[in-house]
């Protein structure tokens, strides 16, 4: 039963929850050890808290992913977990975290709050309506950029929020279209929202989105507020980068017909995960050259 109550967790999502860092990098402070152990302190607190959340999702989803043909298996959805028992874990994981969250930082906390409550209200009603869905979602990831931000006292600038809207809102859809594709014509009502989207529509939105993601970071590295912050215009040296995660994952949507999962496919498409961590490093060796 733990072992199923983890997986409910999804810990393959707390990728998700990386966005935390982005505060402490972008403001040049990640070799600041006490800095980065309050914020890794953060992270497994939000990796706490989504997965508590997640726990609550399966709970409210339990009719429609008995029909899913893959959400079918999951540990609470097949009823290896009884409902009851995964009501009172989604509960203690979330009362944790923010408990854990407030004594961290009463702003930090705020957020946090924030995040649940908007999160508990996608899974409740909000994950219904049409576009809404996918901007929530994005709301979510920057949210965590901001609890970030605010825990280690450090403004992050208006390009990279951009940045994290465009994104998060490109992986969004990408896990829509991912869904629409995976049931058959008129099984819509495996998630009702799905009714709402048609393939056409979501490519277009996707193409939006890719687009409007690598034209806000490419316009972000060579902005002078960015230039005079780091003293520095090597950052264009990362576009490449991006450029090819995005267009990776694309592939991964279109040709390979996956995208349901960021996380997921992050750890398993080798060619995306060592784009990322090329750029990383590359970020790091720019910021840090001093």
């Amino acid at each position: 039963m733990l072992a199923g109550l983890v997986q409910s967790m999804r810990p393959l999502q707390w990728t998700k929850n990386l966005f935390i860092y982005a505060g402490l990098i972008f403001s040049e402070h990640v070799f600041d050890m006490p800095l980065l152990g309050t914020t890794s302190l953060a992270f497994a607190i939000f990796c706490l808290l989504t997965g508590g959340i997640y726990i609550v999702n399966d709970v409210v989803d339990i009719p429609a992913d008995s029909l899913h043909p893959a959400k079918k298996t999951r540990p609470i959805a097949s009823g290896r977990i009884p409902r009851g028992t995964a009501i009172i874990a989604g509960i203690l994981c979330l009362a944790i975290a923010l408990v854990c969250s407030f004594a961290l930082s009463r702003e930090f906390g705020l957020v946090a709050l924030i995040y649940a409550l908007l999160m508990l209200l996608y899974s409740l009603f909000l994950k219904e309506m049409v576009i809404l869905d996918v901007l929530i979602i994005s709301t979510g990831f920057i949210l965590r950029v901001v609890a970030g931000a605010v825990l280690i006292g450090v403004t992050i600038s208006s390009w990279l929020l951009i940045c994290t809207i465009f994104l998060s809102l490109f992986l969004a859809l990408g896990k829509r279209r991912y869904e629409l594709a995976l049931v058959q014509p008129g099984a819509e009502g495996l998630r009702p929202v799905l009714h709402h989207y048609s393939r056409s529509f979501l490519d277009q939105l996707i193409a939006v989105t890719a687009a409007s993601t690598l034209l806000s970071y490419a316009l972000y590295t060579v902005s002078e507020s960015t230039v005079e912050k780091f003293g520095s215009q090597n950052l264009e040296f990362t576009i490449p980068f991006v450029v090819y995660g995005v267009f990776r994952y694309l592939y991964l949507i279109y040709v390979r017909m996956e995208g349901g999962n960021p996380g997921r496919d992050l750890f398993m498409d080798r060619a995306l995960l060592v784009d990322v961590i090329l750029w990383v490093a590359v970020v790091l060796a720019i910021l840090y050259r001093r």
